[in-house]
């Protein structure tokens, strides 16, 4: 049975508090969009500052692969070159050149290497690919040989990922090179395993035997630390650190509090609110009982739009929670493709109204709470926000 709602027109837009002249939107307009989106540009910028100074002297990059984490490329690129971010990792060719669009100054690497066929790409948008293997080392050497083209690349050493990358041993023969006037690698790399587990012995071990590698590629600027990494001290920081997702908001250091401000809020609206009685199910699979009389909201955002469907509720176990007219309500039933029900029962009559809109991430619930109910990470989360969502992006 669906409650009677009264017919009353309803602002649809995202409050005004005065600083239109700074906002930037983008995606559907925001009273025909399921959800509305906010990405704090000015949040990102302090994160950044703020890993800056806790690695100083080394120089603090930025990792913005994935659509800057779901956040988007081109915005959060031009916010953190505007800021002063001298270098940039991305995953793939594709990201390189939206960065270059916004960023023109700034070193590009890519992290996924050399793909087969591709070197005069780089050099069209002057990225430069991290190298991870021998074979892709030959193909960029000699594309540079005959193209005369001395844009650089990061040279990547395996110091236990098993992933990409050279072995130690070939990086110690490669060493030699250095001493020739035109190398070619303006940057030395590895990549930590298990930052977020700071007792975890892999991590002193890569450290080592990176500091090992750096001494017969001195001279050579050096990288090792993610975002978890950075929080390692001091041997971990080596000449650059590249921060990735936590200046997007997520802890770095899971387990303690969350030295990262917040950059994102995601609000869905409320499609309709309906009655369901005791014993009736609610969503695919009937996995969620009413135990009594009970008031769902049912707002238009799904798995469709990111909102990760691991996170549904169901009688054996609680899923995620949303935060409708300022109280934490718990969600009910399966999250479906472009709708999920939240339960309200406690709120009082009324409080909740067709149009208004449910925080799904923002205040008390954070990516990482999400996360935790989905059973997954907070990288996941960001990276699955989809592009149906109004968004807004706040500069400061």
């Amino acid at each position: 049975m669906t409650e009677a709602e009264p017919a009353v027109e309803q602002d649809l837009s995202p409050p005004d508090d005065g600083r239109a002249d700074k906002l930037v939107t983008a995606g559907p307009p925001a009273a025909q969009a399921g959800g509305v989106l906010t990405v704090d540009l000015a949040a990102i910028e302090a994160n950044w500052r703020s890993l800056g100074h806790r690695v100083m002297p080394a120089e603090c990059a930025a990792v913005i692969k994935a659509d800057g984490y779901g956040c988007g490329i081109e915005k959060v690129a031009a916010a953190l070159a505007k800021t002063g971010c001298k270098t940039f990792f991305v995953a793939d060719l594709a990201e390189a050149r939206q960065v270059r669009n916004v960023a023109p100054d700034p070193a590009i690497y890519v992290l996924n290497g050399l793909l087969l066929g591709t070197a005069g790409s780089y050099a069209d948008i002057r990225a430069r690919p991290v190298i991870g293997s021998m074979v892709e080392l030959a193909e960029w050497d000699a594309f540079v040989s005959v193209n005369q083209w001395h844009g650089g690349a990061a040279l990547h050493v395996d110091t236990g990922m098993n992933r990409l990358g050279i072995s130690v041993n070939e990086a110690a023969a490669l060493a030699p090179r250095i001493r020739s006037e035109n190398h070619g690698i303006t940057l030395l790399m590895s990549h930590l395993a298990c930052a977020e587990q700071p007792e975890h012995p892999l991590n002193e071990r890569q450290i080592s035997v990176f500091r090992e590698v750096r001494m017969l590629y001195r001279g050579i600027p050096s990288s090792l630390a993610n975002s978890s990494g950075i929080f390692l001290g001091q041997a971990a920081h080596c000449d650059m650190v590249r921060p990735g997702v936590a200046l997007y908001g997520v802890n770095p250091i899971p387990g303690q509090s969350n030295p990262m401000r917040p950059v994102i809020e995601l609000q869905a609206r409320i499609a309709q609110v309906r009655t369901v009685p005791r014993g009736e199910t609610v969503g695919y699979d009937a996995a969620w009982t009413a135990k009594r009389t009970t008031r769902i909201a049912v707002v238009a955002v799904g798995y469709a739009d990111g909102y990760l469907r691991a996170a549904s509720a169901s009688d054996e176990a609680p899923g995620a929670d949303a935060i409708v007219a300022g109280q934490r309500c718990p969600l009910a039933g399966r999250v479906s493709m472009d709708l999920l029900a939240i339960d309200i029962t406690d709120l009082p009559d009324g409080a909740a109204r067709r149009g208004d809109l449910a925080t799904l991430i923002g205040g008390e619930i954070t990516v990482d709470d999400l996360a935790k109910a989905a059973g997954t990470i907070g990288y996941e989360v960001l990276t699955n926000l989809g592009r149906r969502y109004h968004r807004v992006y706040r500069a400061e």
